[in-house]
């Protein structure tokens, strides 16, 4: 499946994988699923849920500095 995978205030990300959950998206961003949520129409989503939208946001929770 391609997905868009918006990382918010950073670069959008093209990602391929077949039948992903929102967490391997968050991974293919190179984030870890405790510093991120993936949001759906501006809701988060279940890490384990399959993925059913072809363009998702990616909100990072932790950011260091």
């Amino acid at each position: 499946m391609h997905v868009t995978v918006h990382v918010v205030g950073e670069d959008a990300h093209e990602v391929d994988l077949p039948d992903p959950t929102y967490g391997d998206l968050i991974a293919a961003v190179d984030l870890n699923p405790h510093e991120a949520t993936v949001l759906v129409d501006g809701r988060p989503v279940p890490e384990d849920a399959p993925v059913e939208h072809d363009e998702v946001r990616v909100l990072r929770l932790i950011k260091g500095g």
